[in-house]
């Protein structure tokens, strides 16, 4: 009787943090699912599916790579972070926290390495886009890309300029620079944020197994 009269004064799990996290992992989640699908649709659509050697022989860079690895990976963070939270499973919780810490580092050391070496990704930039427009004419998920970037400032012609794409996606970096910063805060922030509530749930999770 003594040991229920403990746990139930001691420690216990934050009911608010408990589904506020769970809350903000089914958000995530099903981001993550709706870029699955966007992805997994846009390959049908080219036959990919269907034949799945043909992934090998799209030529160039196929966009929809973008959506299936992101969606991916959001798809599994938020799985974790659901369960974990509703379970209340610490091993699903630290599996949430570390793998989101993970990515914000590597956001993080990639905007530095991007900054100090900006000339060299410049270079590495065009190489891959005049690589890339050789496919032009292949896929169309790259060709809608390529126009989408060639268009920015530019009236629209039969043709595409194979060497202003760089340069046209700096201006259009310069011109929205403010926007682009205060996304890529925000997404830090919510990283952070998610990282604070996990490892909040992983400590008091623990604190009443502590109490049993």
């Amino acid at each position: 009787m003594s040991r229920k009269h403990h746990h139930l004064k001691g420690a216990e799990v934050s009911c608010c943090v408990k589904y506020f996290l769970f809350g903000f992992n089914i958000i995530f989640w099903l981001l993550g699912a709706a870029f699955l699908a966007i992805g997994l649709w846009a390959w049908a659509e080219k036959g990919v599916l269907s034949n799945l050697s043909s992934i090998t022989d799209l030529g160039g860079f196929d966009p929809v790579w973008l959506f299936i690895v992101v969606g991916g990976v959001m798809f599994i963070l938020g799985f974790a972070g659901c369960i974990g939270a509703l379970r209340e499973n610490t091993l699903l919780l630290k599996f949430f926290s570390v793998f989101l810490g993970l990515i914000f580092f590597l956001e993080l050391t990639a905007g530095i390495l991007a900054f100090v070496f900006k000339d060299w990704i410049k270079d590495q930039l065009n190489f891959f886009i005049n690589n890339n427009v050789k496919a032009y004419r292949d896929d169309i998920d790259l060709q809608n890309l390529i126009d989408f970037a060639q268009e920015y400032d530019l009236p629209r012609q039969d043709y595409i300029y194979t060497k202003g794409c760089v340069g046209q996606f700096e201006k259009w970096l310069q011109d929205n620079l403010i926007i682009v910063a205060g996304i890529f805060v925000g997404i830090a922030l919510l990283q952070i944020f998610g990282i604070c509530l996990a490892q909040n749930l992983v400590s008091d999770v623990k604190a009443v197994k502590a109490n049993w």
